[in-house]
């Protein structure tokens, strides 16, 4: 007679190790707050990135963050992990560093997914989905081929599932410890008295305030021209009378300023905070505005996230797999440039950039009007 298995008992002390990317944290939200419901007696601490710890400010799915520096090796997290005593570690990231940390910490318990030569870090190995569509960089002479021949474009990747979008991808590692496998909104807890803050801080108007993002720090192919930010936003303003929040990094500046120039230099239209906002400081002012027009970026997973509709713009990269918020909720506006090549996932277009050319922009102005309404 074979002895029954028994079921590990709940974490008392939880440590989630966090990912690295802006867009990709917000993303593991809904599977923080499910396992914030199926484990609410326990103490669950996240290690993260010390730039994105703004994001979890006032969050209630985790009781303690604790942060790193970029700079900051693994012996040195290590070593502040193994005094706090955790018995239990989830990995979401799937790199070597985040299992080698969880396993020099000492935490008995140790679950990730497998793969990455790091099988051996763990304890509990979870298998990849083998059900769902997957990101895949098309190579460059693939693109040129589907761009070239037109009887190719029955060869556009199928509509994926649902339950391919990234959000699942934590889900499933979450439900490990008894989390619901079922999709929430992504969530930034954003205060009122923030909103109010920067709202005085940067002088914004009480106007519609729609925010335009241009930038995208993945490359080139995730970025809508310009020019057609440019004429989307003067047609705005002529039909809603509305003012606009300009965002970015500091890289973005000599673009967010080409974009600004079209309005007089003293135009209370338009504020330029590219690279001016710490990330606390973005959550809130993505909130202020009424829609968010965005190429895919992290920033547009926290704009859908704080609260905000958005209509985002997809090229190279896929809505299904990473859009923003809750996949299908109608609040938000996905716009994707159908070609025979998209997705593509690279970083530049090596033929002529006809994804992102194909959304014009009096579709897009339309998409923003309908999601301010």
């Amino acid at each position: 007679m074979t002895a029954p298995t028994s079921t590990p008992a709940a974490p008392r002390r939880l440590l989630v190790r966090g990912v690295n990317w802006l867009g990709d944290a917000v993303m593991t939200t809904p599977a923080l707050l499910q396992l914030r419901e199926a484990l609410p007696d326990t103490h669950l601490a996240l290690l993260t990135h010390e730039k994105l710890a703004d994001l979890w400010v006032g969050h209630t799915a985790v009781d303690e963050v604790i942060t790193f520096a970029a700079k900051e090796g693994v012996f040195t997290v290590t070593r502040r992990l193994r005094a706090k005593s955790f018995d239990t570690a989830l990995v979401l990231p799937n790199s070597l560093r985040s299992g080698l940390e969880v396993r020099l910490a000492g935490i008995p318990r140790r679950i990730g997914y497998a793969g990455g030569w790091r099988g051996w870090l763990l304890t509990q190995a979870v298998p990849w989905r083998t059900n769902v569509t997957r990101m895949r960089k098309r190579s460059v002479a693939e693109v040129r081929q589907l761009t070239a021949d037109s009887s190719l474009a029955a060869s556009e990747v199928a509509t994926p599932s649902p339950e391919s979008h990234h959000l699942f991808h934590y889900l499933h590692l979450v439900a490990t410890l008894g989390a619901k496998l079922v999709p929430i909104a992504p969530l930034v807890t954003v205060t009122n008295a923030e909103v109010a803050a920067v709202k005085a801080k940067f002088n914004l108007p009480d106007s519609l305030l729609i925010g335009l993002n241009a930038g995208a720090e993945y490359g080139p192919a995730k970025r809508w021209p310009a020019e057609r930010f440019i004429a989307t936003a003067k047609a705005l303003q002529a039909r809603l009378n509305c003012s606009f929040v300009i965002f970015g990094g500091p890289a973005d500046a000599r673009l967010a300023a080409d974009i600004a120039s079209v309005f007089a230099p003293s135009s209370s239209i338009i504020t330029n905070l590219a690279g001016r906002t710490s990330l606390r400081e973005l959550c809130a002012v993505f909130r202020a505005c009424r829609v968010v027009l965005t190429n895919d970026t992290g920033p547009m997973h926290v704009a859908a996230a704080a609260g905000t509709r958005v209509v985002a713009l997809f090229g190279s990269t896929s809505a299904e797999l990473t859009g923003p918020g809750l996949p299908g909720d109608a609040r938000h506006v996905l716009l994707s440039g159908k070609v025979p090549c998209a997705p593509c996932f690279l970083r530049e277009c090596p033929v002529d950039f006809r994804c992102m050319k194909s959304l014009t922009a009096e579709r897009v102005v339309e998409a923003v009007i309908r999601a301010a309404a």
